[in-house]
């Protein structure tokens, strides 16, 4: 099986980057979902808690529980709790789900500003806010989720506008219905890195933190080093003649004698197939005839062969983005930290 090196110096890097803007490593919450976007989420969790991350985002409460011991915050994104938790806070995504969290459980509530995914209507928030206590729930935060903060168009601000308008009604409520001062947040990796100064509670950072951040020109951040890389071992090596065809259905055929080597990752470890169709490693190796489950073939004779050391250039073969190349890596595949 292929295995997966992580760079601890390149994640610090990123995070020194991203708490220049939230101005203080205390309000960084990292977003460790899906398995912390394919990296490992122990091992992220663990690198995390050393450069002094206190707070984690994940999708589940399997997810929370997992990493309750290296953070003193933890959000989950996706889940009602079948037991109320003093570290764990929960979402609520919807104003139909409230009845179903247990009595004195610590909740955010998600507010759509425009994403129109999850979130509690602006227009429904006085209703929401009487629906928590009536439950009681404890009500910690309010937050949104931006749909356009990575592309260069005036939609940020309009959205980021709208939530302006939920703080202002929520801080309202908050006093009027007696519960403790709020906590707001709504920057994403893209979002934070268009604020002239960061003034909220926390920003959710993903994948700025594991270095794959994109966007367009006039938005860029410069120094985000890609955390992940991929590696295979060779499996076998061979002496190709010419006219000798690879694979299956022989799609590779040789125009020249050649050694190639097979290599024991596919796309049962979560690699696309599609990169089969003139990918290139980061040195230049050609890839040769299809992507199978567990193999895949190169021209060289390397022990070794890194596979990429950045996802944003494998999506561009896959014609998806950096975050389904990284998150389809399978949990299985050995994560190894230096």
């Amino acid at each position: 099986m292929a295995y997966i090196i992580l760079n601890k110096n390149h994640l610090f890097n990123n995070l020194d980057i991203i708490s220049k803007s939230t101005k203080t490593r205390d309000k960084i919450a990292l977003v460790l979902k899906d398995n912390a976007y394919g990296h490992g989420l122990l091992e992220i969790a663990l690198m995390a808690k050393e450069y002094g991350i206190k707070r984690a985002v994940v999708r589940t409460s399997k997810e929370a529980e997992a990493v309750e011991d290296f953070f003193e915050y933890i959000l989950v994104l996706a889940e009602v709790p079948i037991l109320a938790s003093d570290k764990i806070r929960y979402t609520i995504n919807d104003i139909k789900s409230i009845d179903k969290f247990p009595t004195g459980t610590k909740v955010e509530l998600k507010v759509d500003t425009g994403m129109h995914r999850n979130g509690i209507d602006m227009s429904r928030l006085k209703e929401a806010f009487i629906k928590i206590k009536d439950a009681g729930l404890l009500l910690e935060a309010v937050f949104t989720h931006y749909r356009s903060a990575d592309e260069l168009t005036s939609e940020w601000f309009w959205q980021k506008e709208n939530f302006k308008k939920v703080k202002e009604i929520s801080r309202m409520l908050a006093d009027e219905l007696g519960f403790d001062a709020l906590r707001f947040h709504s920057s994403n990796s893209a979002a934070l890195f268009r604020e002239g100064s960061f003034d909220e509670d926390m920003a959710r950072v993903g994948i700025a933190a594991y270095g794959c951040l994109e966007l367009p020109k006039a938005l860029c951040v410069d120094g985000f080093k890609p955390v992940l890389s991929l590696w295979a071992d060779k499996i076998s090596s061979r002496e190709l003649k010419q006219g000798e065809r690879v694979g299956y259905g022989g799609d590779f055929k040789a125009t020249k004698d050649c050694i190639i080597s097979n290599y024991n990752f596919g796309y049962g470890d979560g690699f696309f197939r599609v990169c089969a169709d003139g990918y290139k490693t980061p040195k230049g190796i050609k890839i040769v005839g299809r992507i199978s489950m567990d193999n895949s073939s190169f021209i060289t004779s390397d022990e070794k062969l890194l596979i990429f050391d950045d996802a944003r250039v494998v999506a561009k073969y896959a014609k998806t983005i950096g975050y389904e190349i990284l998150t389809s890596l399978k949990p299985e595949i050995e994560r190894r930290v230096i």
